[in-house]
């Protein structure tokens, strides 16, 4: 007979390997970086910015999923998302439902039915850190906080892209305050069109991690760096101060619930 040491698993969720994390982080940096430089540069290496900084975020929220949730659920959010927002975007710039009438430019590159590729990316960069946010700040209403979460980030985004000319607005009726090239409509219309996705991603992704899995920093970082650029470009670079306020104000309230989970609700090992 043998006598085996037993080792407690305690540390499993750390055994995601080196490489993994090095690729996670690197490409929280290259967001983050390139968003710094954004504002520093003009034509096309602005475009080209704006294209890496979709394809960094979307890889490493696409990673992050992987590391966290496993492959199905890695999978599964990326087909669903992209599927989803291109569905909502097409049916946008054909009908001027549900977001107003707009205009993709084709400096974005390649369009699918006048939808540039890259825009579902946008969706997936964004919608990750929202839906790990809402399913801890407010577990049972997921949809509504998760859709006022991607309504608020984009107050920040179309004022920018307006600007750069990657997409432009017929403004028809009342527009979002504080920009006027942007109808009041479109804030409406990511509202729903969040809640929508939120909700259905909430209903078919698995809210159970791998055992050998990592904490939500990555999106984390993401998400708060949002805030924080948006209100720095918007204040200081942008020439739109008040979005950079009060937009900024709005979203910090919005985090509140969720930064208080993270201080003071349970350990993130679900």
């Amino acid at each position: 007979m043998t006598i085996r040491q037993f080792r407690p698993r305690r540390h499993a969720r750390r055994s995601v390997s080196g490489k993994q994390l090095f690729l996670l982080y690197f490409g929280v940096l290259a967001v983050v970086g390139l968003q710094i430089a954004y504002p520093l540069v003009h034509g096309d290496v602005l475009r080209y910015i704006t294209i890496a900084t979709v394809a960094a975020g979307a890889a490493t929220m696409i990673l992050h999923s992987f590391l966290s949730y496993g492959a199905f659920f890695s999978i599964t959010f990326t087909i669903v998302t992209f599927a989803y927002s291109l569905a909502v975007e097409t049916i946008g710039v054909k009908s001027g439902w549900p977001f107003g009438r707009y205009t993709y430019d084709h400096s974005l590159g390649v369009q699918i039915f006048g939808v540039p590729l890259l825009v579902p990316f946008a969706w997936i960069m964004l919608s990750y850190p929202i839906l790990i946010a809402a399913r801890r700040a407010a577990s049972h209403w997921v949809f509504i906080y998760g859709g006022i979460g991607l309504m608020i980030w984009d107050l920040f985004l179309d004022p920018q892209m307006v600007d750069a000319g990657r997409w432009s607005w017929k403004l028809v009726g009342p527009h979002v305050p504080f920009e006027p090239q942007i109808p009041l409509s479109n804030a409406a219309g990511w509202l729903f069109a969040g809640m929508g996705l939120m909700g259905l991603l909430n209903r078919i992704l698995p809210h159970d991690r791998r055992k050998k899995s990592i904490k939500s920093t990555a999106p984390d970082l993401i998400l708060f760096w949002t805030l924080i650029g948006g209100v720095i470009g918007n204040v200081f670079y942008f020439d739109h101060k008040d979005i950079g306020i009060y937009v900024g104000a709005l979203f910090f309230i919005y985090l509140l619930p969720y930064i208080f989970q993270l201080r003071f609700g349970r350990p993130d090992t679900a």
